[in-house]
């Protein structure tokens, strides 16, 4: 994972440089103060500071990371987990494939409606055990939560940032966006490609349960799978009154957290404000990855006192889960490393505007095709969904009412185009992130999901062709 981000990198360093002085027609980027017309070229310092200016812009996510690896350590300790694992397998004895359909179905509402995303990071290895012990492989871990949340941001209904930021951008060029349509043809877009995850993950999972041999991962990877979450050798554990309560107080804390992120002011929903603020200084609805950490830091202190863990054992516990997880940090800081490098060289900015010119004399079949494509383009190099709307939809909005076409199915596009490629793409920190606490290599994931993506991206196609043409 760290070779293939710092190839990217390095590549893109030198394309700049061979684009260097290239001119497009003058945007003002979002937070901007001036028009910006030409690529910038990166110099050797810019390549070389990349990460490090990737990590100033992932310091929220990465603390947040560290918080949650030593918030995990110290439920670990407890017992609880394995506990309570050993007692769910027990109780689901041959219907573990229903854990599966309930939890994509989850994931993907909150894919559909907040853009979960990064918060799922926290679930990785939470499941990894789970599906293991049920007779399952890391892939179902991987494809129950990325494919799960991944479906849901796809067919993006009111994501704040996703369609809603495209609505706003399209507001900010004096398009007003019908609401109705984005929200009817981000459902249907929704419903689908969730099922069709769905039938993939469960059909891979019955596969393996039945004959281990037929799984994806390498001889190394199923043995790192099972050093990290097999239950070979475990003793059945009592699951106790005190586990109980430690999972009582687990589960707490993920609601919290689910709740907190849900932009329930844009929905008109004040219940939140005020009280809420009282932990952080932010209402729920208003926290981020800040208040989060310190939320996860609190939980993890009450559960240790609740479970009589002696105060230097909590340090150590804490410590050493925060430990646990600087490799999938230092791949978070990484991967932005490269979308740092886009934004600030302005190449993103130049394909953006010759792939516009392109499409301007197309049928409105190629016209969506085209589109779609671009924004499978755009997509890796600028994996943040807020990001790439601010940059694009001001003239991908504004050339489809051009040429006559829907700028509100232009929105679902951007949707549906960039939720595909931030389900491979290596330059997302939640992807490869994922992967690194899974114990799956990138290039393993790359061979499950290409043969899905395509048919996922056929079956968008054709629903975007069908959308464009009926509200054009």
């Amino acid at each position: 994972s760290f070779s293939i981000l710092f190839i990217i990198i390095i590549v893109l360093g030198i394309i700049t440089k061979l684009l260097n002085g290239q001119t497009f027609t003058p945007q003002m980027i979002d937070g901007g103060k001036e028009m910006i017309d030409h690529v910038v070229g990166a110099t050797v310092s810019d390549v070389v500071m990349a990460p490090f200016n990737g990590f100033k812009e992932a310091i929220d996510i990465c603390v947040f990371i560290l918080v949650l690896g030593g918030f995990l350590n110290i439920v670990t300790s407890t017992g609880a987990l394995e506990a309570g694992i050993q007692n769910v397998v027990k109780k689901l004895k041959g219907n573990e494939i229903v854990i599966i359909v309930i939890l994509m179905i989850l994931f993907s509402i909150g894919g559909s409606t907040y853009g979960m995303s990064e918060e799922t990071i926290p679930f990785y290895a939470l499941l990894g055990a789970t599906m293991v012990a049920s007779g399952f492989d890391s892939i179902v871990t991987v494809g129950t939560i990325l494919l799960g949340s991944g479906s849901g941001v796809i067919g993006s209904t009111v994501n704040p940032f996703s369609t809603g930021t495209a609505m706003d951008a399209l507001k900010g060029i004096g398009i007003q966006p019908n609401v109705g349509v984005i929200l009817g043809v981000g459902t249907v877009l929704w419903i689908t490609t969730t099922a069709f995850s769905i039938y993939i993950v469960t059909g891979y999972a019955k596969k393996v349960k039945a004959d281990k041999g037929s799984s994806v991962l390498s001889l190394q990877e199923r043995e790192e799978m099972e050093e990290t979450y097999g239950q070979k050798g475990t003793t059945e554990l009592e699951f106790t009154k005190k586990h109980k309560t430690v999972l009582m107080l687990f589960a707490v804390t993920f609601v919290v957290m689910i709740v907190s992120l849900i932009p329930w002011q844009d929905f008109g929903i004040k219940i939140f404000d005020g009280w809420t603020a009282v932990l952080t200084g932010n209402s729920f609805g208003e926290w981020y990855f800040g208040d989060l950490a310190m939320w996860f830091f609190i939980m993890a202190v009450i559960i240790a006192v609740v479970n009589k863990i002696p105060e230097k054992d909590i340090v150590n516990e804490f410590v050493a889960g925060c430990a646990d997880m600087l490799s999938v940090v230092l791949i978070i800081v990484v991967a932005r490393g490269a979308s740092v490098l886009m934004s600030t060289t302005h190449l993103d900015l130049l394909i953006l505007d010759r792939a516009a010119n392109m499409l301007k004399d197309l049928s409105p079949v190629l016209f969506v095709i085209g589109a779609f494509v671009l924004y499978l383009f755009l997509s890796f190099l600028i994996p943040s969904t807020s990001g790439l709307a601010y940059v694009s939809i001001p003239v991908m909005g504004a050339l489809a009412k051009e040429v006559g076409l829907s700028p509100d199915v232009m929105v679902m596009i951007f949707a549906s185009g960039c939720g595909l490629v931030n389900l491979i793409t290596p330059t997302s920190g939640v992807v490869m992130g994922g992967l690194e606490i899974s114990k799956v290599n990138y290039a393993t994931w790359v061979k499950f999901i290409t043969k899905p993506l395509i048919i996922m991206t056929i079956i968008n196609l054709i629903i975007l062709i069908g959308a464009m043409l009926i509200f054009s």
